[in-house]
C-alpha cells in the first residue's frame, strides 16, 4: 500500500463520492456510484469502455453536477462547488488531452499554475512590493523544481504547443504539482504516451505519492500501468462500484471477468 497507517488507524478520507447519478438524455451514465479516496493511496479506476469513469470524473471534479447525490471533499460537502473552487479547497485534475497554454514557454506554464498569487491583485502591487517579490521567486524556485522532476529542464523556454503528446502529460503534471493541491485526479495519462515517457511518468507519480505526499485517482486503459502503480483498483461498470480490491484480485475476479470479456479467460 502506498498510504502510511498510524498504530491501527486507516488513513482519512479525502475525496469521496456518495450515490452519485447522472444522466444524459435518459441514459443513465452513472448510476448509484460510490467511492472514497484515501490519503496517501495510488488508487486506480478502471472498466470498460462506456463504464462511466470519465462522468464520474467529471462529478468528482465539478465540471458536471450529479442529478443526485454528494461530493465530499476533505469532509466538506462541494457537490455544487466548480472546478476551480475545488482547486482551491485541495482538488486538482488533468484531461484525456492536455490542455497547456501552447503560446507560453514550459516555464510560463508552470507559473501560472498556482491560484491567488498575490502579483494577480492591484493593491498589493503598490502596498507591498518587496511580499510580491519574494513570493514571486518563491514560485520561480518550485517551477525550477518541477522542471527537473519531470525532466523538462532542457526544454524550459520551448513554447509548450511544440513538446510531443507524453512531455505534454508531463508538463501537466508539474502544472499540478505547482497548484500544490494534495488531491490529484489524472484522466487517461499514459493516453499517447511512448514507452520512454510512459516509465517517466510512473515514476514521476511514484515520487510526488511518496515524497510529497499526493493522492491520486488515475483512469487507465493500460492494465501495466494500473498493475504497477495502483492499489486499490476500483472496477466500474455500466455506471456502478463493481469491485474494490487489489489488481491481482480483480484480474480473478469472475465479475470482472464478465464485465470486460463476457466471461472469457482474464487479461484484464
Amino acid at each position: 500500500m502506498h498510504a502510511s497507517v498510524t498504530g491501527n488507524s486507516r488513513p482519512r478520507i479525502v475525496l469521496s463520492g456518495q450515490d452519485l447519478q447522472k444522466s444524459f438524455g435518459g441514459v443513465r451514465a452513472v448510476s448509484g456510484m460510490n467511492l472514497t479516496l484515501r490519503e496517501g493511496s495510488i488508487t486506480g479506476l478502471i472498466g470498460p469502455n462506456g463504464a462511466g469513469k470519465s462522468t464520474l470524473f467529471h462529478l468528482l471534479s465539478g465540471v458536471i453536477r450529479p442529478d443526485s447525490g454528494r461530493v465530499e471533499l476533505f469532509g466538506d460537502d462541494v457537490t455544487t462547488l466548480p472546478t476551480h473552487a475545488r482547486a482551491q479547497r485541495g482538488m486538482v485534475r488533468s484531461f484525456q488531452l492536455a490542455r497547456e497554454f501552447g503560446p507560453l514557454t514550459v516555464l510560463e506554464n508552470l507559473l501560472l499554475a498556482p491560484q491567488r498569487q498575490r502579483g494577480e491583485r492591484l493593491l498589493p502591487l503598490f502596498f507591498s512590493p518587496a511580499k510580491v517579490k519574494a513570493k514571486q521567486e518563491s514560485l520561480y524556485r518550485r517551477a525550477v523544481d518541477v522542471l527537473a522532476l519531470s525532466q523538462l529542464t532542457p526544454l524550459s523556454n520551448e513554447y509548450a504547443a511544440n513538446l510531443s503528446g507524453g512531455q505534454k502529460k508531463l508538463l501537466e503534471l508539474g502544472r499540478a504539482l505547482m497548484t500544490d493541491c494534495p488531491v490529484i485526479l489524472l484522466d487517461e495519462p499514459g493516453a499517447g504516451v511512448n514507452p520512454a515517457l510512459m516509465g517517466l511518468l510512473t515514476d514521476m507519480i511514484r515520487q510526488l505519492n511518496a515524497k510529497y505526499g499526493k493522492t491520486f485517482l488515475i483512469i487507465e486503459h493500460d492494465m501495466d500501468f494500473i498493475a504497477r502503480l495502483c492499489d486499490p483498483v476500483i472496477v466500474m461498470t455500466e455506471g456502478r462500484h463493481l469491485i474494490e480490491a487489489s489488481f491481482e484480485e480483480i484480474r480473478r475476479d469472475p465479475e470482472v471477468i464478465k464485465a470486460y470479456l463476457g466471461g472469457a479467460a482474464a487479461n484484464v
